[in-house]
């Protein structure tokens, strides 16, 4: 297992101007992108880096992201990106500051074709798919998973992102999309419905279990 500090990535942004020169650098614990595009970042550092960091964001500036294996990536959370902070430690020489900045996308997440997901892998396939159908509306059963997920796969239809931290991907496909695959499977027998009436009992992810399985993976 790898000490915390070598699973951390390094955010740094610099910006010059007529009157001022902005250069900070903040911790990196999680974060999710696609490219140039960043969909989550969790940070934390000073006040003024903090706070430095925030008005880039809102004010779509660019910054670079390194990863613990030594690559980069100039990215940004682009237009109507939301922040939040709170505070780690508080002292009277220093403060910790913790923020994290969420993409439009990933605020609408399910729309336009795109489920985001933080993470996947062969311990959280069953999370994986009650997000799905969670944000997509989708009268399905926790059991089918396997099946529908595994022909997008197949399909190329799921994606990996860049993570730190974390395992994400996104799925690719409308509610309408996901409707018809369950129809096809269902039509080829490759799903079954529950032997009585009743309520689907799908079962129950803490944020707190879904952080843990992420460590897990990360270690």
């Amino acid at each position: 297992m790898q000490n915390a500090h070598l699973r951390l990535g390094r955010l740094e942004y610099v910006r010059h101007t007529e009157g001022t020169n902005t250069h900070v650098w903040l911790h990196v614990d999680r974060y999710m992108g696609d490219g140039g595009k960043a969909h989550l970042l969790s940070v934390f550092g000073g006040d003024s880096e903090v706070g430095a960091l925030r008005a880039a964001i809102y004010e779509r500036h660019a910054f670079t992201v390194t990863f613990p294996n030594g690559m980069s990536q100039t990215v940004q959370l682009g237009p109507d990106a939301g922040c939040y902070t709170g505070s780690v430690l508080l002292g009277p020489k220093r403060s910790i500051r913790h923020l994290v900045g969420v993409s439009a996308a990933l605020q609408a997440n399910g729309s336009a074709g795109m489920t985001y997901l933080v993470h996947l892998d062969g311990q959280t396939k069953g999370l994986a798919w009650a997000t799905v159908v969670s944000l997509l509306g989708l009268p399905a059963d926790p059991r089918w998973g396997d099946v529908v997920l595994g022909g997008m796969r197949r399909d190329r239809l799921i994606r990996r992102l860049d993570g730190i931290g974390c395992n994400p991907a996104v799925v690719q496909g409308t509610r309408e999309d996901l409707m018809e695959r369950i129809s096809e499977a269902r039509k080829a027998g490759l799903l079954g419905f529950p032997e009585s009436n009743g309520p689907i009992l799908w079962p129950r992810f803490s944020l707190r279990e879904t952080w843990t399985m992420a460590r897990q993976e990360a270690a």
